[in-house]
């Protein structure tokens, strides 16, 4: 057993994402490009003799046993017998902001919790476990690049993804999930060019993959709450090579060829928006 281990739990974004299919318990079936970047909470985890006990810097997120990472270590402790764990959550990813913030904590807890106590299992044991916690939780496991598809747990690794920094910004907005999937209307949608797209980064070419880029439920957010369109728009101008939403919302991301047009779009979106949360970041 070890005295400590600390964590980063990185965030993600889609590239694209559309839906395929619906699922008669209510599930929708997706294939998306999922991304993780350079935006991470930070999660330390030490040994206890029993009990789970959570600690977090945000004022938003509960430190209770409601919260997905809690969740997963009682998960852990469960299963296979284990002792207590003290987790403190350093939150630094925006809450609700479609970029998997909760997930990637579960996931941190779960590769954490396997390092601290020295259980030796393999990625696909712990992404079996995540996969009951919610569906974004093996990618965060496994990182990095990956198609996603079925609920999101049938990860195809991409590797070889071209240079590109993103300027993330996520609006002061709550966006209900539940909401946009109920409302979207699969038999009309304009999908985006998913194989096209993925061969493309394959090739190292970064505008058509860009020109391939979209987002289905899109349709429902942006049509909600105009500033999801708006702050596509400003990306644009501020010169991002393409704009999209991550998720069902609200964080709108821009493509750029290189950090430092990411930053010097990051201080005018700054400026232009006060109560928007904005962040360059590289990819992972």
């Amino acid at each position: 057993m070890k005295q400590q281990v600390v964590k980063k739990a990185y965030a993600k974004i889609n590239l694209g994402l559309d839906v395929v299919g619906k699922l008669e318990n209510g599930y929708h079936l997706l294939r998306t490009l999922m991304q993780q970047v350079d935006l991470y909470d930070v999660l330390t985890l030490t040994p206890e003799k029993e009990g789970i006990f959570l600690s977090t810097n945000s004022e938003i997120v509960a430190a209770d046993e409601d919260n997905i990472a809690y969740k997963a270590a009682k998960k852990m402790i469960e299963e296979f017998s284990l002792p207590g764990v003290k987790i403190h959550l350093e939150k630094r990813i925006p809450v609700a902001a479609g970029m998997a913030g909760g997930s990637t904590d579960a996931a941190a807890v779960l590769t954490g919790m396997n390092e601290l106590f020295e259980l030796g299992l393999p990625e696909g044991k712990l992404r079996e476990i995540g996969v009951s916690l919610g569906a974004d939780v093996p990618f965060c496991i496994m990182g990095h690049s990956a198609l996603a598809e079925g609920i999101g747990e049938e990860l195809t690794p991409i590797s070889g993804m071209p240079e590109m920094c993103v300027l993330i910004s996520k609006p002061p907005i709550m966006v209900s999930t539940k909401y946009v999937f109920e409302h979207l209307d699969i038999g009309n949608l304009e999908h985006p060019r998913t194989d096209e797209m993925l061969k493309a980064y394959a090739d190292g070419d970064l505008d058509l993959a860009i020109s391939y880029m979209g987002n289905v439920l899109e349709s429902v957010t942006a049509k909600k709450y105009p500033m999801i369109g708006e702050l596509k728009e400003k990306m644009l101008a501020l010169g991002a090579k393409g704009a999209l939403m991550s998720g069902s919302g609200p964080t709108v991301f821009g493509i750029f060829d290189c950090p430092s047009e990411a930053e010097k779009a990051e201080k005018a979106l700054k400026s232009m928006y006060p109560d928007v949360f904005v962040q360059a970041a590289g990819l992972v």
